[in-house]
């Protein structure tokens, strides 16, 4: 056999399906993580600086904002480690490995494995559909606050004594309580906001974010197909020598 069909061969036996979803999966996780992590942070900048003076008052938020982060590094960590072990058993099941290390034939054990990666796969992709909902709501807020300094920019309003009376209260999603002061900011000061690094930056780092989320669903349901196909195979073809390129 030469180098050409050898190479054919090999590549023939390549689990593209996973190799995708690896992929997909690796750079949803990258942004989402990335971003989110960084646009945190400015969202605490900007309620510090100009939603919640006092301190007390976004206590229990810059709490939660921290436990947030540190929960995106182990979300990082977990789906690093879990996309390589999917790739391999998607490599491992292919008639291409099969060939190379011998004969073999499928397990009790190895049915178990593969069942248990079916059952893991669907909860983490209906967990990341709770993320992919939940990752909107930051982009859903601050594209209300931008829309608004967009009509304080307005010709319509702009120079106008109205525009001291275009506000935006931050306390109405609930991230800072009622008492929370100035909690609502209006007019220029508003747009002033709006015109800031810290806004511009995290407004489009949580929608990179949201996107990442999104690719990261995306990539789950590939690998439901792809992990569900192989256990089907295992399932009823094990008294057979045949595996999967799924």
């Amino acid at each position: 056999m030469g180098c050409f069909e050898c190479c054919i061969k090999c590549l023939g036996g390549v689990p593209y399906a996973s190799l995708v979803a690896t992929i997909l999966c690796f750079s949803g996780v990258a942004l989402f993580c990335g971003c989110g992590h960084v646009a945190l942070a400015g969202t605490v900048a900007i309620l510090e600086q100009h939603f919640s003076t006092n301190t007390r008052d976004h206590a229990v938020l810059s709490e939660v904002i921290q436990l947030m982060q540190y929960v995106i590094y182990g979300i990082a960590s977990f789906f690093f480690l879990y996309g390589i072990i999917l790739l391999a058993e998607g490599f491992y099941t292919t008639s291409a490995v099969k060939e190379l290390h011998g004969e073999f034939k499928t397990t009790a054990c190895g049915r178990c494995i593969s069942g248990m990666f079916v059952f893991l796969t669907y909860v983490l992709g209906v967990a990341w559909l709770g993320v992919f909902g939940f990752s909107a709501v930051p982009v859903f807020m601050f594209y209300n606050i931008w829309s608004t300094c967009e009509v304080i920019k307005s010709p319509q309003t702009n120079g106008t004594a109205g525009v001291e009376q275009i506000c935006v209260d931050i306390r109405q999603y609930g991230i800072i309580p009622w008492n929370a002061f100035p909690g609502k900011i209006c007019g220029s000061a508003l747009e002033n906001i709006c015109n800031t690094n810290e806004f511009y930056m995290s407004y489009h780092l949580f929608i990179v974010a949201c996107a990442g989320a999104g690719a990261t669903v995306i990539a789950l349901l590939i690998y439901m197909m792809a992990t569900t196909y192989n256990y089907a195979v295992l399932k009823f073809k094990s008294r057979e020598d045949c595996c999967t390129k799924f």
